[in-house]
């Protein structure tokens, strides 16, 4: 298979883990930056070309497209699956994923657990916002925001009012959300593929921080999920649409409580944690993805075949 990674960072750890990956299992791989991709659209013949060159022998994608490019990542992943080439994750899933409320109120209405969150865009709102999520402490977190920049913990209701109100002079969307007190700035991130949590591991926030993202200096260590911890990754990623999946949930009293479902989540903490190759995982499911699709031509072609036969 010819596999492209579309990446803007050939030299990120995630870029080289699938690069390698993709080798040892015996494939062709090019790292392509999709910032740098242009499309044709016409009638029967769509088209992908990268400096000049087109990408029609390609026979399947792996996305990491970054926040900053959702729209136009998300575009090219769609031409590619306009020109039949399989992708390790649906175009559509990823731009829904990258909302973090409508990801929210996906989860919300197939009945997966959260913490409570609010929604509002009028300072008059604010107090009766605060008091739906269980009042103070809580969180707020910019709609746009990535690897635990911009969320906020407010531990009195003046300064979440205070905090709220600045973000919305600011012309920001955010959401309010309820703090969980007994996750003890510990989350746990469990890593879906094709329906299978193929590895997890529990973050800690460093020293004097609730943010337990590796980037803001979080450690992280392998655990093992509990059947309902593993039911609820599953369950997120299938309701969001994506095969690959970094499903982020905070343990709770009343069970896992999902903080987001990620469509581009980083190898380098997961697989340090676990020891696991998770890249190989992202891998097989391609192929497997593939040869359904070859059988797929082959019976189309002798279906055709026979019907002019016949003509």
């Amino acid at each position: 298979m010819n596999i492209a990674v579309l990446s803007t960072n050939k030299n990120l750890y995630s870029t080289k883990r699938l690069v390698e990956a993709v080798q040892f299992r015996g494939h062709h791989c090019v790292v392509i930056d999709h910032s740098k991709c242009y499309v044709g659209i016409q009638q029967g013949k769509p088209t992908i070309h990268y400096k000049g060159q087109d990408l029609s022998h390609i026979d399947a994608i792996i996305p990491r497209i970054g926040s900053s490019l959702t729209f136009y990542g998300s575009a090219i992943v769609r031409q590619f699956e306009v020109m039949n080439v399989v992708s390790a994750n649906p175009s559509q899933a990823i731009t829904r994923s990258r909302d973090k409320l409508r990801c929210m109120q996906i989860l919300s209405g197939a009945g997966l657990g959260l913490p409570i969150t609010g929604f509002a865009r009028s300072v008059s709102d604010v107090d009766d916002l605060i008091n739906m999520v269980g009042g103070a402490p809580l969180v707020i977190k910019l709609l746009e925001g990535t690897q635990g920049i911009g969320v906020v913990l407010a531990e009195t209701k003046k300064a979440a009012s205070s905090v709220i109100e600045a973000f919305y002079g600011l012309g920001n969307n955010i959401l309010i959300q309820e703090y969980i007190k007994e996750a003890k700035g510990t989350d746990i991130r469990a890593f879906v593929v094709d329906g299978k949590v193929v590895g997890a591991m529990k973050r800690t926030a460093k020293e004097g921080e609730f943010r337990s993202n590796l980037h803001r200096g979080g450690s992280a260590e392998i655990v093992k999920l509990t059947r309902t911890e593993k039911q609820t990754a599953v369950s997120a990623a299938k309701a969001m649409g994506l095969t690959v999946a970094g499903v982020d949930m905070l343990p709770s009293a009343r069970g896992p409580l999902i903080l987001e479902v990620n469509s581009s989540p980083g190898l380098e903490g997961i697989e340090t944690a676990t020891g696991k190759d998770i890249a190989s995982e992202i891998v097989k499911y391609l192929e497997g993805q593939y040869a359904i699709t070859q059988a797929a031509k082959v019976i189309n072609t002798k279906r055709k075949v026979k019907k002019e036969s016949k003509l």
